[in-house]
């Protein structure tokens, strides 16, 4: 019979009282904000803290703003649910926005936050590569001062992350996407929502005056360590016009930068195969936004 669980909860109002608290139980603590990862986690043994340190009453890390330059600043609190009905995610982030509607279950939505799908560290966290298109930023915050991650800094492998004892994802910063943009999302797993993604594909083009791809950006999740970019699919797109034989050769290339693994949601092969197919209809959806001047680009 397995042990019952036995740990504090903490319910701190403001952001410095929950800093205080993980300053000063360190490792013994972990923080808790819709628990979706972390109580399967202490349910089966594979955690087993002395002190959890709920985020639910802390309001001010709760929440969407837009910034003086444009950009959205997403709480660590904020519902995945919040997050994918937002009128300026669903219109400047699509792929976001997609990730967020498609992944797990509405009870998981409804409960999970977009900080915590990238803390727990997993390769196929669905919101890792938009965020990763869109060169979002991490604001990590600790009793003594904070610091700001690149998302693409953040993963170190399979279920690590850059993120020290006492620390908090405080927000997610994802600056102004350029005019002329267009970006989208993709994922697949054996049985649609409910399963983790077996592979995931994000993607953001930007188109000059001329129509020629001034910049492209291609993130995969779910098949490599840690959820990566494509930088020789990338280049092959920048400066050429972005017709479907070339869009189809950057889809190939970004297939060959995946390194996946054969595991109990898909064998390698398969996914490298769906990160082709995937990868060429977001390009082409990226592309076409990005032409009609409604995939996501800032006015």
């Amino acid at each position: 019979m397995t042990a019952p669980l036995s740990f504090d909860v903490h319910r701190p109002r403001a952001l410095t009282e929950a800093l205080d608290l993980l300053d000063e139980y360190g490792a013994t603590a972990r923080v808790i904000a819709g628990g979706t990862d972390l109580l399967p986690k202490l349910r089966n043994g594979r955690l087993s803290p002395e002190h959890l340190v709920s985020l639910g009453r802390v309001g001010e890390l709760d929440g969407i703003e837009e910034t003086g330059d444009g950009a959205l600043v997403i709480g660590a609190a904020t519902r995945l649910f919040d997050v994918q009905r937002h009128p300026l995610v669903r219109k400047r982030l699509p792929a976001l926005h997609h990730a967020c509607s498609v992944m797990a279950t509405v009870q998981i939505r409804n409960m999970g936050t977009v900080a915590g799908n990238l803390a727990n560290g997993s390769p196929c966290a669905d919101t890792s590569a938009p965020l990763l298109v869109y060169g979002a930023t991490l604001e990590v915050a600790r009793r003594d001062g904070h610091r700001e991650i690149p998302v693409g800094a953040f993963h170190k492998g399979p279920g690590s992350v850059d993120l020290a004892s006492g620390e908090l994802i405080v927000a997610i910063r994802v600056p102004p996407v350029p005019a002329g943009s267009g970006s989208a999302y993709q994922r697949i797993s054996a049985r649609s929502r409910v399963d983790m993604a077996a592979a995931g594909v994000a993607g953001l083009v930007t188109l000059d005056g001329d129509g020629r791809v001034a910049e492209a950006r291609i993130g995969l999740s779910a098949v490599s360590p840690t959820p990566t970019r494509c930088p020789e699919a990338e280049s092959l797109l920048t400066g050429q016009v972005p017709d479907a034989p070339l869009l189809e050769r950057a889809a190939r290339e970004a297939a060959e930068e995946a390194k996946p693994i054969d595991d109990v949601r898909a064998t390698a092969a398969y996914r490298r195969h769906v990160v082709f197919v995937m990868a060429n209809r977001v390009l082409t959806t990226c592309v076409a936004r990005a032409s009609a001047g409604a995939g996501g680009g800032t006015p």
